[in-house]
């Protein structure tokens, strides 16, 4: 099944929290199609590090690296998940 609206999108509502990635949603996706997740999730990691904020706001300091550590699990679990399946990612 293709990815239902923007990769990027996707990748973004992985960072805020409003989706996760998990075995069984991924067995839905082509192998292009995780190649693609991974590809954009890689994208807005790059984009969410070249944010500037300061360093005495902790509070968006904190949210800045909670968005990048959940776009790192998610890499995590897709990899995870390929292994599994022995897909050449």
């Amino acid at each position: 099944m293709p990815i239902s609206g923007s990769p990027k999108k996707l990748a973004y509502d992985i960072a805020g929290g409003f989706f996760s990635l998990s075995p069984p949603t991924l067995r839905q996706y082509t192998l292009a199609d995780l190649k693609t997740i991974m590809l954009n999730l890689a994208v807005v990691a790059r984009e969410l590090r070249q944010e500037q904020t300061l360093q005495d706001d902790v509070m968006a300091v904190k949210a800045k690296n909670m968005k990048l550590s959940r776009l790192t699990q998610a890499e995590v679990v897709v990899r995870a998940f390929c292994k599994k399946q022995r897909l050449p990612l």
